[in-house]
């Protein structure tokens, strides 16, 4: 391992080895001067009391799964029915501990992904996101894939079974290799017409569970850009890009034009087929790295589509009173959940007390699950297992405080 006290850039280097799920691209960059170890800041809360771990092998009393519907107030979640209050707790199952995507094990190791969610539930898991890549969906322009469909429908029964509920990300294109290439060469339009095809598709395989919580239409979408032929911006992170354009041509118009016009077409392909469950659009707080930055996807005229508000924020050391500002931002009167957490430039501790004092803004919290407990990262060698580990125990016991439910 590079020796990375002394270079604040070496220090983001290898934190993206090391956890392979990083800020994006230009977030890393603005970063740079952020210099500290993520070893250090993780060890550095490490002294704490943590909880023991959950036994995953232990079956879960399952409650019946209610439909998760915004309150009256459309500020908060509720169970339909009760309107008892729902607060979202969970994991990114984006990937497995070898990098590998959940389509390349799903179909061959089925037991595999069944006994991650089982554990997941252990840890105290209510939501479970998933990364849909479109190209497993799509076998052509016109055409869905009919075999990864079928299995879709097999993880939500698994989900319906274990009492989890789904947050259901689609269009991937997190594999640049991946991508076929009828589709990188379509024009802006015919590929949004793809994308609507995929979650017409998706939503009529997910529209009558009540374990689909919700559907994000894409990750961490980009509403900018004149790069011809681009749509995946940036460097790959552990050789997957997890940002997405939504055009290379603005042809005159504004980030907010083309959000809107795009959010309303995936909305309405999805309305077509399931009028029911949540709609949301997983995106990066540029407040965090440009001071002054506007929410694109969250301004007032361009998220009524949008039936709750999704942000990725990783905490920064030193940055807590800005990180709050940062939220602070996206409370527009809808729900809004982190939906991807995680110490990464900051230690577990701080990375916690965010956590804490986001509650006053927040409804959720995901972090990751890449399918092994603390135990087995503990039985590894190695620094990246002992944080993950680490994390992974200190998240399982904050739940309670959370006013998580099953």
């Amino acid at each position: 391992m590079r020796d990375t006290a002394m270079n604040p850039q070496s220090d983001m280097d290898c934190n993206e080895h090391f956890l392979s799920k990083p800020q994006p691209v230009c977030a890393r960059q603005a970063m740079n001067s952020v210099a500290r170890s993520l070893i250090y800041f993780l060890l550095a809360g490490a002294d704490a009391a943590l909880p023991g771990s959950p036994k995953a092998g232990v079956p879960v009393p399952v409650r019946d799964l209610a439909w998760i519907r915004p309150s009256g107030d459309k500020r908060h979640f509720v169970r339909d029915g009760t309107n008892e209050r729902f607060v979202a707790w969970g994991f990114n199952y984006d990937r497995d501990d070898a990098g590998r995507l959940l389509e390349d094990y799903w179909t061959d190791e089925w037991d595999t992904v069944a006994q991650d969610f089982r554990e997941m539930k252990a840890f105290g898991a209510n939501v479970v996101r998933v990364h849909l890549q479109l190209a497993c969906f799509m076998k052509s322009s016109e055409e869905a894939d009919e075999k990864n469909l079928a299995r879709l429908s097999k993880l939500v029964q698994l989900a319906e079974q274990t009492g989890l509920y789904l947050d259901v990300t689609g269009l991937g294109c997190y594999r640049k290799e991946d991508v076929p290439a009828w589709y990188d060469a379509l024009k802006e339009s015919a590929r949004w017409e793809v994308q609507a095809r995929f979650w017409r598709a998706v939503a009529a395989v997910c529209k009558d569970s009540p374990a689909i919580f919700c559907y994000d239409l894409m990750n961490e979408p980009v509403a900018s850009g004149d790069r011809k032929g681009d749509w995946l911006p940036g460097e790959p992170l552990d050789g997957k890009y997890y940002a997405q354009r939504l055009t290379t041509d603005m042809h005159g118009r504004n980030e907010k034009e083309i959000a809107r016009a795009w959010i309303a077409k995936l909305a309405a392909a999805i309305r077509s087929v399931d009028a029911r469950h949540l709609l949301t659009v997983g995106v990066i707080p540029w407040e965090q790295v440009f001071k002054g930055a506007k929410p694109v996807f969250y301004a007032p005229d361009v998220c009524a589509s949008l039936d709750f508000v999704s942000v990725h924020l990783y905490p920064k050391e030193g940055k807590l009173e800005d990180d709050l500002s940062v939220l602070k931002v996206y409370d527009i009167g809808k729900p809004l959940v982190l939906e991807e957490i995680f110490p990464l430039s900051a230690s577990s501790a701080t990375t916690e007390a965010f956590m804490e004092r986001s509650q006053a803004h927040a409804d959720g919290w995901m972090s990751f699950y890449w399918g092994k407990t603390p135990e087995e990262y503990e039985k590894q060698q190695g620094v990246k297992a002992g944080l993950i580990g680490s994390w992974l125990r200190r998240f399982n016991g904050m739940a309670a405080r959370f006013a998580v439910k099953p």
